[in-house]
């Protein structure tokens, strides 16, 4: 491969992408093959996984080891924590999440999957689709992940056969749709050897599609966010003190979504305030436009009230604030969710106080059933709640913005993260039943 120069770089598009699948299915061993042969693996890192190798009296290296960095993970030969990995090839740039496959580590792939664009869920092609399969397809569903590619590892150990491909990709596929997943790629692969990984594999001739790696890199990424609504979550109020900027006042953030203009007429929520936006800085130099994952500073021509955790949008555009919240959940404590749980919600950069009024449904994932008022979501658990706070809060849906649409629930007592939330209609669920008995008065 050749040298990739930094003006090369520069003007590659950026890929987010996961993998996910159950235990042994070989997610490490393919993102060490994906490294390895796309020649992404500096030479210190290739000659110790090489000695490690050497030590177990393996004569390849062991690739795994390129990514199981945890010294526990190397002990139990499974992946605990999610590994992120970054690389480039000439034609993209990549930020790659290893989630772990062990069903009590379900929850990472939360993590992993949440900004991913794109998630390799791999199967064993000895075991065909199992619930670890199943319940990574959800949640690709319900993260909303655009792009799923299905990796059938180990074809080696089937005789490379393409109807054992055949069935487990229609199987595959067929509940994905259902899921509402947009995309499905399946693709045959060998990570051990090398099959379709970067290379196509010469043992299945009857497969004419893309490897892994020519799927990663022209898969298409849509970085034009120009039609989603603009917002501006304030993470700090700048005023610079001393005689220089007297009159300066503005407002830090990362911009989540959209783009924003000088001259824009926005409207700071929940308050209601409205302004138009007189300056933007950005790293320190005025523009006039600045968009999606930008740091940036708004000024405004009016002086009004703003703090941390207020949302700047277009006036035209506003979301509208609440205190009812319904969502879809992936509860990812060891403690479950129960019903009049007290919790703290966290969207975008506020914090208020919340309690959970119902929890309507539980997903099963082996027939897409819904189990009603379940009571409560014990780890790993995806379900439906609803929430009240104690403060009004300007939400989208997350099928619009998965920045602004999404929310986490946090334990008010030792501030451990309890549930990952998305706002709107994931999964259906059924009409609740009214319990006539139910208390719907609230402390704030």
């Amino acid at each position: 491969m050749s040298t990739i120069t930094t003006e090369e770089l520069a003007e590659t598009t950026l890929l987010r992408f996961a993998t996910a699948g159950s235990v042994d299915d070989g997610k490490s061993t393919l993102v060490g093959r994906l490294l390895h042969d796309s020649k992404s693996v500096l030479t210190d890192q290739l000659e110790a996984v090489e000695r490690v190798s050497a030590s177990r009296g393996q004569e390849a290296p062991d690739l795994a080891l390129l990514t199981d960095g945890l010294r526990a993970e190397r002990e139990q030969g499974i992946t605990i924590d999610v590994a992120y990995r970054y690389f480039a090839t000439p034609r993209r740039r990549f930020i790659l999440a290893d989630t772990p496959g062990h069903v009590q580590y379900t929850r990472n792939m939360v993590t992993g999957a949440s900004t991913a664009e794109l998630t390799v869920i791999l199967i064993d092609a000895r075991n065909g689709v199992v619930e670890q399969t199943r319940r990574h397809a959800a949640l690709a569903a319900l993260l909303r992940v655009p792009h799923v590619v299905l990796a059938v590892n180990k074809m080696d150990l089937v005789g490379y056969e393409e109807k054992v491909f055949a069935a487990i990709a229609e199987e595959f596929t067929a509940y994905a749709t259902e899921l509402g997943v947009p995309e499905v790629t399946a693709i045959p692969i060998s990570a051990l050897v090398g099959d379709n990984v970067v290379e196509p594999s010469a043992n299945m001739d009857w497969y004419g599609g893309p490897t892994v790696l020519e799927h990663l890199e022209t898969v298409p990424v849509s970085h034009d966010l120009s039609h989603c609504h603009a917002r501006l979550p304030v993470q700090y109020v700048i005023r610079p003190q001393g005689p220089d900027h007297p009159d300066y006042r503005g407002y830090a953030g990362q911009i989540a979504a959209g783009s924003f203009h000088v001259g824009d007429s926005v409207t700071v929520l929940p308050s209601g305030r409205a302004s138009k936006i007189s300056g933007i800085d950005l790293l320190g130099e005025p523009v006039d436009v600045a968009w999606t994952t930008q740091s940036v500073t708004l000024l405004l021509e009016d002086d009004i009230d703003i703090s941390r955790g207020d949302l700047i949008v277009p006036s035209k555009d506003a979301p509208a604030t609440t205190q009812d919240i319904e969502a879809t959940v992936c509860h990812v404590a060891d403690a479950p969710l129960t019903v009049g749980h007290r919790v703290l919600l966290k969207h975008g950069t506020r914090t208020v106080k919340a309690i959970v009024k119902d929890i309507p449904s539980r997903l099963t994932l082996d027939d897409l059933s819904l189990h009603p008022h379940p009571g409560q979501l014990v780890a790993n658990d995806i379900g439906r709640v609803k929430i009240r706070t104690a403060e009004p809060l300007p939400v989208d849906s997350y099928a619009d913005s998965r920045r602004t649409g999404s929310f986490i629930l946090i334990d008010p007592n030792d501030g451990q993260t309890l549930t990952a939330g998305m706002v709107g209609e994931s999964f259906a669920a059924p009409e609740p039943v009214k319990d006539e008995s139910e208390d719907d008065g609230w402390d704030f």
